[in-house]
């Protein structure tokens, strides 16, 4: 046997609900603030208005004054949203309404009448100046509106050429150390070259072969340095921070270059001041740099002298400074000594000083150097580490600055 089917039945107020939930609240407030209604709504005040105003009785004073003061309401709400137009077209709306109502009661109520014209002009007036500066701010939103979509399409561009000019400048900088290092190269690959032929050949005499075959090695181990140097200034790697001994490090890589003073004779003094407390920083990495610097400044000392590292901290920073009794740099030289295959030595291959720079740059330090004073030859380097590692965005754009920079 089937049932029949049952129909739920729904109270209406269920219903309205259901439906009012299912409504966006977005097309609700979006009706709300269309022009239609707005304009629907302010008709609907002025004719409220007009109609209570003509059964309102004309005895009945005080109410009249009300209604009539109302009448500012509709004015100054299309004023201000339709600018003076649309206040216009409401007051030639509220006139054609309450003209019949003026002219009964100008000979029943004259000074009602002669009150609700007065206050009708007023209002009207005022609706029209609100509309009037409603419609200069209007303008001057949207002049502020089009300097702002201007402004962002001038930075759009601006951000593109500055790009496009970072990317010019990378592809220029690798073109030039990529003739740097091909320069660089072509020197040991003659003298490998000839020394080979020589060997090659058979012919040469045994003292002459043992020194082609010294040759090879010194060239080749001459290649695989230049080479790791540039590797280590165009792909550096990230610092691993940790708490370093800052007194430690230092007397570390001092024992560790003082054995190539020796050989010179040249003495390294250490002079490290209140250095208390740690530092965070690669410590591997910070000693290639002060070794470098160090290996560096013995280099440029001729004979005897004294290679000065001093050492302090501050609240901030560690400062590392190596002054030497060398020949110096010349003046002109002095911008480019930071500069990828720059170099004053005979062997050197000019990266030392770049991939130091980097290394402190990824440390958020700073290597600077300068001539010593009139009265001393030589130069001094000033290695600056911050006591805190910096942000790992901000060692990140270091290292992407160190390739190519």
């Amino acid at each position: 046997m089937q049932h029949p089917a049952q129909v739920a039945i729904y109270p209406p107020n269920l219903l309205l609900q259901a439906t009012w939930e299912n409504t966006p609240m977005e097309s609700v407030q979006s009706r709300i603030r269309s022009p239609r209604f707005i304009t629907a709504m302010i008709a609907f005040l002025i004719v409220s208005l007009a109609i209570t105003t003509w059964i309102t009785p004309p005895h009945a004073v005080v109410l009249h004054n009300i209604l009539h003061h109302l009448n500012i309401l509709p004015f100054m709400l299309a004023g201000m949203i339709f600018g003076w137009k649309g206040a216009l077209r409401a007051i030639v709306f509220a006139v054609m309404l309450q003209a019949p109502i003026v002219y009964e009661h100008w000979y029943r109520a004259p000074l009602d009448a002669q009150d609700q014209v007065v206050e009708l002009s007023t209002f009207g007036i005022a609706g029209m100046i609100a509309g009037l500066v409603a419609d200069r701010e209007r303008m001057q939103r949207a002049r502020v509106e089009a300097t702002k979509h201007e402004l962002e399409r001038v930075y759009s561009e601006l951000r593109e050429n500055i790009q496009q000019m970072k990317k010019t400048e990378r592809l220029t900088a690798a073109g030039e150390l990529a003739a740097s290092l091909a320069h660089e190269i072509r020197n040991p690959l003659a003298s490998i070259s000839g020394a080979a032929g020589i060997v090659a050949r058979g012919q040469a005499p045994a003292a002459s072969q043992h020194e082609c075959l010294d040759i090879l090695m010194k060239e080749s181990q001459r290649l695989n340095k230049l080479l790791t140097n540039f590797l280590d200034f165009a792909r550096p790697r990230l610092p691993r921070f940790q708490a370093t001994d800052p007194g430690a490090m230092l007397q570390s890589v001092t024992t560790l270059a003082q054995h190539s003073g020796v050989e010179r004779g040249v003495d390294i003094v250490l002079r490290t001041n209140s250095l208390r407390g740690e530092v965070q920083c690669d410590a591997e990495q910070v000693k290639q740099v002060l070794l470098n610097l160090m290996l560096n400044a013995i280099q440029a000392t001729s004979g005897h002298g004294t290679i000065l590292v001093r050492a302090f901290m501050n609240a901030q920073s560690l400062c590392v400074e190596v002054q030497d009794e060398g020949c110096g740099v010349e003046q002109q030289n002095m911008d480019r000594l930071f500069d990828p295959f720059f170099t004053t030595k005979e062997n050197g291959t000019g990266l030392g000083l770049a991939v130091s720079a980097n290394i402190v740059a990824q440390h958020g330090g700073t290597l600077s150097c300068d001539r010593n004073g009139a009265d001393r030859r030589g130069m001094t380097f000033r290695v600056e580490l911050p006591l805190q590692p910096p942000s790992v965005g901000d060692a990140a754009r270091a290292k992407d600055k160190a390739a190519f920079a």
